[in-house]
């Protein structure tokens, strides 16, 4: 792991986790908020963007837009979950702001929120990220935080940069009034020390380079960079010399052939075939494990810490959930 002034998480409690599709950024997620509540915190996950990822993670019916308790972590942490729907959100801030509700509900019948939020998408990021940080800000009778942190399953990789750059997204919306001064009010929490954007990536070239050029857009918004975490990584199980061979084409299949036939397992021509058909597979794993080491190195240029998960040998379930949770916190990154 590399350490940098991007990394320190002292004081950070709105965790935003982004990643190119296909990465597994939802789970990472989801393994986040249990990893940063056990021990007996409160945490809230939150998704914005109406696939109820997290429900079906957590094997749950479709959450509501309210925030529900949906699981238990290591050593009694509770983890709540919010599914915002932008049209609710919209409601709440017209009654916040204006004390519409009761005519925001004439207007979405009328499509005017729909109208808004498309003509206008920078607006439908506020709202949502609004609702976002209002959580992060919240504090009960006691004025202490309701919760210790919380984690948003944000957009994709390509669109994080623009969907936190609330300000910039809303200028030409809004010069003055309730819509800039919220904006600037969400701002002010995103770009704060109490904020990291955490990437979401695949030892794979493309992933790889998306993870990079995130950072790099990120860093040019003044947002703030957390860190990055490489999912479903495969543990090699064949000695590094072995590999180092394989890579330069030099393994020899008659070594398999001699354990083969010491093992008991095949004898004669048998063993020559196995062997072959094993050593094609070491020579395909070694090429594989050489480009993986090339990408870790690339990922290593953008001074962030680095924290590896296991590949779950039986998909991701709620087991496999507290399993990469205990992974991170291992690892210092919760």
């Amino acid at each position: 792991m590399v350490d940098s002034p991007d990394t320190d998480w002292a004081g950070v409690r709105l965790h935003v986790v982004t990643g190119k599709g296909g990465t597994g950024k939802t789970t990472v997620a989801a393994a986040l908020a249990l990893a940063l509540a056990a021990g007996g915190r409160k945490v809230l996950l939150v998704e914005v963007e109406g696939r109820q990822g997290i429900a079906q993670i957590f094997d749950l019916p479709p959450l509501p837009y309210e925030e529900r308790k949906i699981a238990v972590a290591p050593s009694g942490g509770d983890v709540y979950a919010l599914a915002i729907d932008p049209e609710e959100a919209m409601l709440e801030y017209m009654e916040m702001f204006y004390g519409m509700r009761r005519a925001g509900r004439a207007l979405t019948k009328m499509g005017v929120v729909d109208f808004a939020t498309t003509v206008a998408p920078g607006f439908r990021d506020v709202l949502v990220t609004g609702k976002t940080t209002e959580a992060v800000r919240r504090r009960g009778k006691n004025g202490r935080r309701i919760y210790d942190a919380v984690v948003l399953d944000a957009p994709p990789t390509g669109r994080i940069t623009r969907f936190l750059n609330v300000t910039q997204e809303v200028a030409g919306l809004a010069k003055v009034g309730p819509i800039k001064n919220h904006s600037e009010l969400v701002n002010g929490v995103v770009k704060s020390p109490e904020t990291a954007v955490h990437f979401v990536t695949l030892l794979e070239e493309m992933p790889v380079q998306e993870t990079l050029d995130g950072i790099s857009e990120l860093r040019s918004a003044g947002l703030p960079a957390g860190g990055i975490f490489v999912n479903m990584v495969r543990e090699s199980l064949i000695p590094q010399a072995a590999l180092d061979t394989a890579v330069k084409g030099r393994f020899d299949p008659g070594e398999l052939v001699l354990g083969l036939k010491a093992a008991g397992v095949a004898d004669g021509a048998e063993a020559s075939a196995i062997a072959e058909a094993l050593a094609e597979e070491i020579a395909e794993h070694a090429h594989r494990t050489e480009l993986e080491r090339a990408e870790r190195e690339s990922l290593g240029e953008a001074g962030l810490k680095s924290y590896e998960l296991p590949l779950l040998a039986d998909g991701v379930d709620l087991a496999g959930l507290y399993e990469l949770a205990e992974s991170m916190r291992t690892q210092g990154a919760a």
